[in-house]
């Protein structure tokens, strides 16, 4: 049998196949894959997650995101009354057609007026309600007037008793309703500007503004007509509930 020279084995051993290497590129790629592959799941998850977050929250848009709390009501005749007083929002912020006004609620005072105020609020009963009335130097109104009678009555007993002392509660700048309005269905909003101790009997006082007394002030230079009425429309548009300001 002849030999095979050696360097006839040679090329024979080039030829045969060796292990096939992988690229240092096909590493990098694959890698890359992969990291996309997982960063699409998770954004999906976040996706979805906020999404069911953002349905089950749906009934509480009048709260501001970063200040909300979450309450479930047993029904709408429980309003906020179950929940803890440090719970509750404490400041309402009123966007008007003229600016917003801030108001701080008294939760400890007048806690079953802030408890159907808050109420009202998460309704939307507030948008679009009109200042029927505004009095210079006395208040502005948003409602029906039925409860406190003819405008110049409060205007006269106003200026008869400009002398006496006042005490926080008539201060000017203070929210309130009407105490024959807020055990029915409808809810008057009044804005003192100027102090009125005559209204004691008939004004449920529940907060008092702390930023935007300008813009009260703006609403009560508008125009009125010879019954207080605003040519103007002026309206509330929003109100806002926050924990904190």
């Amino acid at each position: 049998m002849a030999r095979i020279k050696p360097q006839a084995l040679l090329i024979q051993s080039k030829k045969k196949k060796g292990p096939t290497r992988i690229s240092v590129t096909t590493i990098i790629l694959g890698n890359l894959l992969v990291v996309l592959i997982v960063l699409c799941l998770f954004g999906t998850y976040r996706h979805w997650s906020r999404r069911s977050l953002d349905h089950g929250e749906t009934g509480l848009s009048n709260f501001e995101d970063t200040d909300s709390f979450v309450a479930t009501k047993k029904d709408d005749s429980d309003g906020f009354g179950d929940l803890k007083k440090y719970d509750l929002p404490g400041y309402a912020m009123i966007k008007t057609s003229k600016g917003y006004i801030t108001v701080e609620l008294f939760k400890d005072r007048s806690p079953e007026i802030v408890d159907r105020f808050l109420d009202l609020c998460q309704k939307g009963y507030f948008k679009g309600m009109a200042f029927s009335h505004v009095i210079k130097h006395y208040v502005i109104h948003g409602g029906n007037s039925e409860g406190l009678g003819a405008a110049g009555e409060w205007i006269s007993k106003g200026k008869l008793h400009s002398d006496l002392i006042t005490s926080p509660k008539h201060e000017a700048f203070m929210l309130g309703t009407s105490k024959a309005k807020h055990n029915s269905k409808g809810f008057e909003l009044f804005i003192t500007t100027a102090p009125i101790p005559d209204l004691n009997d008939k004004l449920t006082v529940f907060g008092h503004v702390v930023k935007g007394e300008d813009v009260v002030q703006e609403i009560e230079e508008v125009d009125t007509d010879e019954h207080y009425r605003p040519k103007q429309n002026v309206r509330i548009i929003d109100v806002t509930l926050k924990r904190e300001i």
